[in-house]
């Protein structure tokens, strides 16, 4: 009986070390962590660290731009520099921001079925920063003809021109004043001059790039 009576009291005593010990040590939940409430008074979980920090915009999705001009005049076979504006901000579901309005995005626009097509190649954050991208707009198809000694100030108004653009329109109206408007670098008078001769009109494309140079994304695009 005795030896029954001091092995019940060393388990008492054990039993009461652990729950001694255990008031005083911090409990380790796996679960995730719920931070301190904000001044909405409404409780968020706190991210995890993440060590790949992987910030990404899906694929499909779509970028409205601006451009400074209202239109851009290229000819039909013509390879231009274009640097656009996107237009507002894109967030994700969950409201962050993962581009800001007036990041650059800077490409060209190339001949594809008989129209210009902008092709994007780099994204420029406002700080400086510079991310690879696969981003292109739809086909632009519309086209203006410019015939020999016609007026072109309706269809060049308040537009960028493309530089073999400028050279096929100075050449078939006679007008060389064109030289003096905002051309876009690329094929110019040296490129094209001798495909002109004897020509007395020339089809120009003419876009409208806050509408028709939107862009998709055809993959992701990680930004860290």
């Amino acid at each position: 009986m005795l030896k029954t009576t001091q092995w019940q009291s060393k388990t008492a005593l054990l039993l009461a070390l652990t729950v001694s010990l255990g008031a005083g040590m911090p409990v380790v939940s796996s679960g995730p962590v719920l931070a301190q409430t904000g001044g909405n008074g409404r409780q968020w979980n706190a991210p995890r660290n993440n060590t790949n920090n992987r910030v990404a915009v899906p694929s499909g999705t779509i970028l409205p731009v601006n451009y400074e001009k209202d239109k851009v005049v290229v000819t039909k076979d013509e390879t231009a520099p274009l640097t656009l504006i996107v237009a507002r901000d894109i967030s994700s579901s969950s409201g962050t921001i993962l581009i800001r309005q007036g990041t650059q995005i800077v490409g060209e626009l190339r001949p594809v079925g008989g129209g210009s097509q902008f092709i994007a190649k780099e994204l420029v954050l406002q700080n400086g920063q510079r991310f690879p991208v696969n981003a292109r707009s739809k086909i632009v198809t519309r086209t203006e003809t410019i015939e020999k000694g016609a007026s072109v100030g309706s269809i060049l108004q308040g537009a960028a021109i493309g530089a073999a653009a400028a050279t096929a329109i100075s050449a078939i109206t006679g007008d060389r004043a064109i030289a003096t408007e905002e051309v876009l670098g690329g094929a110019g008078l040296g490129a094209i001059g001798g495909l002109l001769l004897g020509r007395k009109k020339v089809d120009v494309v003419v876009i409208n790039p806050n509408t028709d140079l939107a862009l998709t994304l055809r993959s992701d695009l990680a930004l860290r």
